[in-house]
């Protein structure tokens, strides 16, 4: 396991409960569309690693990386972790090499819940959505 080496948060966030899911990452302050919020903190791993670590688990914070790599974000883990997934997200991730940043698609109100559409996951589009979006596809 190789941890991130730099992981920031460039815009403070509060963690609470959601009604999207568990809990919830939320934003302290304004944080104006297109502007960078924040890398993913976690571990780098193998693909093997990670296959091993989402058998029979509904929640898992994992995203695959180039190189047979997937950064874990349950270890070494930031508050960006609590970004629920939505079919009408206001964030957007951008994986690197070796990191997963996360920017702001439009302005974001102080309060509101952060919110990214996830894409692919290893649920293969039998966990059910519960985003609430009017466009919501139902399923993750």
């Amino acid at each position: 396991m190789i941890p991130t080496s730099s992981y920031k948060i460039l815009y403070p966030l509060r963690v609470a409960k959601s009604r999207i899911a568990g809990s919830g990452a939320y934003a302290t302050t304004v944080i104006p569309a297109r502007r960078k919020i924040g890398d993913l903190g976690g571990v780098i791993i193998s693909m093997k690693q990670a296959r091993a670590l989402i058998r029979n688990k509904k929640v898992i914070n994992l995203v695959e990386l180039d190189n047979n790599l997937a950064l874990n974000a349950s270890a070494n883990p930031n508050d960006i972790r609590f970004i629920n997934h939505s079919c009408a997200p206001n964030t957007f991730m951008w994986v690197l090499k070796n990191r997963v940043e996360f920017y702001a698609l439009r302005r974001i109100r102080k309060g509101e819940e952060l919110s990214c559409d996830y894409g692919e996951t290893h649920h293969e589009g039998t966990l059910p959505c519960r985003c609430g979006a009017a466009n919501c596809r139902g399923f993750i």
